[in-house]
């Protein structure tokens, strides 16, 4: 009687323990490659696009990873030297069910037509809300999520009634070809493009000399020669990485920070404890005035910043653009959370082009390593050689970020299957 007990016993330990491995088995990560709508480039021309309701994996998903390049018509990667990838931007949005038109608003309704989902911060307004965003060093640099970690979208409680998910492409491409100053025209010189007011036709202040303001949709950066039959059509070709969301996924949170932010102290009947204004963008000045232009001329910028909440950090990277030589984030105590520094090409092929940010390095703690606190202050550092000027850089840094660690997934005590349900 007991040798049968103990068989008995054996075999639903062993349907238990195969259960649970089932129930384990890692999700097979999912990958789709979709094209951009079609933009035009000529010599010197600016697209500045933004593609709403693009193609995208519907449901309840984690998202694991997205990257995007520029391609021509015949799927071939085009090289920076031809296309500068300023940036592009990918960000969330809901919209109201049947909209005609969601860019603007239909006044017979209460609600918005459009709502930006933005990401957990910590920029504010309209500045660095995007779930992901890159720009020239975007086909050398990693964005994959890592296990059991993801970003969780299409969750349908989480989207008010009347409305559905949507997502949108900002596209920034400048094309160099036979201009007559290539990083001028990358680094957006107000006077290579010959504009005193910007897009909204307001005018430039007088020491705004470079930056976003200068490059905006159809503008014309000067040309060294004219070559006829220049044009052409151009595609953004993005890969999304995906799995289906499960109870076993540990939800990361986005927070993008950005080392002009502008933000101070706050307190008022909203909750918030800050106000923050990124101006994205910043200049260095040339160092040559002084005599000492060389290789060790740098001009660091650093923020300090309070941290909205606490967690982990799973995840890290920064956006810089030519001239930049690296970025980290600190603790309050002045432990290394995260650094990133850029790769520089060295050829000419599409992703090795010489003098430009072809990607950034990443980081991957492992899992409970890297902790903030909750409110506390961080410090950001964006460094650039400043060996000559340059204008509308950016000093910005990307963190995954998941408030729980996960928890085990096996374990060999009794009973399994419960242990299991708490995950």
């Amino acid at each position: 009687m007991l040798h049968c007990f103990r068989v008995a016993l054996a075999i639903l330990l062993l349907a238990t323990c195969s259960h649970a491995f089932r129930k384990y088995r890692h999700p097979e990560i999912k990958s789709a490659i979709f094209l951009s709508p079609k933009f035009v480039l000529d010599q010197g021309s600016v697209v500045n696009k933004y593609y709403y309701n693009i193609d995208f994996p519907r449901g309840h998903i984690a998202i694991k990873g997205f990257n995007a390049e520029v391609v021509d018509e015949a799927g071939h990667p085009v090289p920076l030297h031809e296309t500068y990838l300023h940036h592009w931007v990918l960000a969330r949005y809901y919209q109201r069910l049947n909209a005609t038109n969601p860019e603007q608003d239909d006044p017979k309704h209460n609600q918005p037509d459009r709502i930006l989902v933005r990401n957990s911060g910590i920029c504010q307004n309209n500045s660095g809300g995007q779930y992901y965003g890159l720009g020239s060093e975007t086909r050398g640099t990693n964005t994959d999520v890592p296990d059991p970690y993801g970003i969780e979208v299409g969750n349908p409680a989480d989207i008010p009634a009347g409305y559905e998910e949507g997502w949108m492409l900002n596209v920034h491409a400048i094309d160099t070809r036979g201009v007559e100053d290539k990083l001028g025209c990358t680094e957006c010189r107000c006077d290579l493009y010959n504009v005193s007011k910007d897009e909204y036709d307001r005018p430039l202040r007088p020491d705004y000399i470079g930056g976003l303001r200068c490059c905006y949709d159809h503008t014309q950066c000067r040309l060294r020669e004219v070559s006829e039959g220049a044009k052409r059509n151009l595609y953004m070709r993005y890969t999304v990485k995906w799995i289906d969301w499960d109870e076993f996924i540990v939800p990361v949170k986005i927070y993008i920070l950005d080392v002009t932010d502008t933000w101070k102290q706050v307190d008022n009947s909203t909750g918030q404890s800050s106000e923050h204004e990124c101006h994205v963008e910043y200049d260095v000045e040339s160092c040559s005035a002084s005599g000492m232009a060389d290789n060790r001329c740098t001009d660091s910028k650093r923020i300090s910043l309070v941290f909205p909440t606490g967690g982990y950090i799973v995840y890290g990277v920064a956006h810089q653009h030519s001239g930049g030589i690296g970025s980290a984030l600190y603790g309050e105590d002045g432990r290394v959370l995260c650094s990133s520094i850029p790769t520089y090409g060295q050829g000419k092929e599409a992703g090795n082009e010489a003098g430009y940010i072809v990607g950034m390095s990443t980081c991957y703690p492992q899992p409970g390593s890297v902790k903030i606190n909750v409110g506390e202050t961080l410090i950001l550092e964006s460094n650039y050689s400043s060996a000559q000027r340059h204008t509308g850089v950016m000093g910005l840094f990307y963190i995954l970020v998941a408030e729980q660690l996960p928890k085990p997934r096996l374990s060999l005590r009794v009973p399994i299957a419960k242990k299991v349900n708490k995950v």
